[in-house]
């Protein structure tokens, strides 16, 4: 009997300060949209993926190479020429821009297929084109580097970067979502705050409960 009281109460509590839950939850989904719309500047990303494959002429000074090529070992070794800073200056050199080294690795991001020898090099930039010119050049110049420290040529583009039509962020539908569910969280944490710092007597019951005494008599109130 007690639980179906707390329950009841409870259930009065947030009918009673409902107001403040659709508040704060109108107040977040508005502040995200503005955010979203207004300040956050999209981000795209785009990426190239290239194969490491075996050479094409076997000799017997290669044959360590071959060996070595169909480990993964190789790819991961791969992954960091891609990024090291003699691929990124010429990169930088080759595009013409004002960037240091470690800004543009800050945009890229090289990952390996698992279980395979593909190698796919992602970059996000606030400019499509300047995203899909920079991982297309990036591929060209880790593939020049390969031959030069490699001395093999065994890396192939499978597909170039393309222009991305759509940013991968801010994701406005998802953002205004998540804005909606912490203003409802936030509202009703809010409503149970005000309770708990309430020790205010409104009903009979709650001195029964407080003071766990009978209440014998009641005065009502009257509107003039």
């Amino acid at each position: 009997m007690d639980e179906q009281i707390d329950l009841r109460e409870l259930f009065g509590i947030l009918i009673k300060r409902l107001w403040v839950i659709v508040l704060i939850t109108i107040m977040s989904v508005l502040i995200s949209g503005v955010v979203t719309f207004f300040l956050l500047v999209p981000v795209y990303e785009t990426s190239t993926t290239l194969m490491v494959t075996r050479a094409q002429d076997i000799t017997e000074t290669h044959l360590q190479y071959q060996d070595i090529l169909i480990s993964h070992r190789l790819v991961n070794t791969y992954r960091e020429i891609t990024t090291s800073n003699r691929v990124l200056y010429r990169v930088i050199d080759a595009l013409g821009i004002e960037m240091s080294a470690d800004e543009m690795r800050a945009m890229v991001v090289v990952t390996s297929l698992r279980d395979t020898e593909i190698i796919k090099i992602s970059v996000e930039n606030t400019d499509p084109a300047f995203a899909s010119n920079l991982a297309n050049a990036i591929a060209q110049v880790f593939m020049e580097e390969v031959v030069e420290i490699m001395r093999i040529e065994n890396v192939h583009i499978i597909d170039e970067a393309m222009l991305p039509e759509n940013p991968v962020r801010p994701r406005p539908l998802l953002n205004i979502a998540l804005a909606g569910v912490l203003g409802f969280m936030l509202g009703l944490g809010l409503i149970f705050l005000i309770e708990y710092l309430d020790n205010t007597v409104k009903t009979s019951e709650s001195i029964e409960k407080r003071l766990n005494l009978p209440v014998l008599g009641v005065i009502p109130s009257f509107d003039n």
